[in-house]
């Protein structure tokens, strides 16, 4: 027998729950970057991708803004960039294949490969990671390990503890049942009529 198609609708809670996912993922993710970041030799302590991207697109769609404005930007589109990576792996997450975290490595892997070897070098908004000094890099492969992690690990649990039905809420539930049931209905009262004394 073939499988009902699935609907779009039934596509939305995983979306919106991996988009969730994906924004809190990008917190511990900037943080390590931010680390990371004072750690690097003097001549590579330049702004980190995420600003050089954002202030790429802002020079190329002719918004002009100052350095206030771009930082603003910049963590914006960053933890949005997190939030919509997150909602596409919640729209193909519904089979859970491997750990989390192996899961989650693999993710922040493919992520990090797709955007600064084809994606960002493609539309001319970054230079390619082959072109990019090897400490920055690995910060940024680090980094997105981290968001792939946190990712993958607090949609499990999340997911998870959305479809698991505990014993006080299952009673509850068949106790209110019960109650329904016993309780007898009462009809409703009907008008007295003067016929009915003849």
């Amino acid at each position: 027998m073939k499988s009902a198609p699935r609907s779009l609708s039934s596509d939305w809670p995983g979306v919106i729950l991996g988009a969730i996912c994906g924004v809190v993922a990008t917190g511990p993710m900037t943080a390590a970057m931010a680390l990371w970041h004072r750690r690097l030799p003097a001549g590579e302590k330049y702004p980190l991708p995420p600003r050089e991207i954002t202030a790429a697109t802002l020079e190329k769609v002719g918004v002009p803004a100052d350095a206030e404005q771009l930082s603003a930007a910049t963590l914006v589109a960053h933890f949005g960039y997190g939030g919509a990576a997150g909602a596409l792996y919640g729209l193909v997450s519904r089979a859970k294949v491997g750990h989390p975290v192996a899961t989650g490595l693999a993710l922040g892997s493919l992520v990090w490969s797709l955007s600064y070897f084809g994606v960002l070098p493609a539309l001319g908004i970054l230079r390619s990671a082959t072109e990019h000094p090897a400490r920055r890099n690995w910060l940024m492969f680090g980094a997105h390990l981290i968001w792939g992690v946190c990712l993958c690990g607090l949609h499990r649990v999340l997911d998870d503890d959305s479809r698991r039905s505990t014993p006080a809420l299952d009673e509850r539930a068949m106790g209110a049942r019960d109650t329904e049931a016993r309780s007898p209905r009462k009809r409703p009262n009907r008008p007295h009529s003067s016929m009915s004394s003849r």
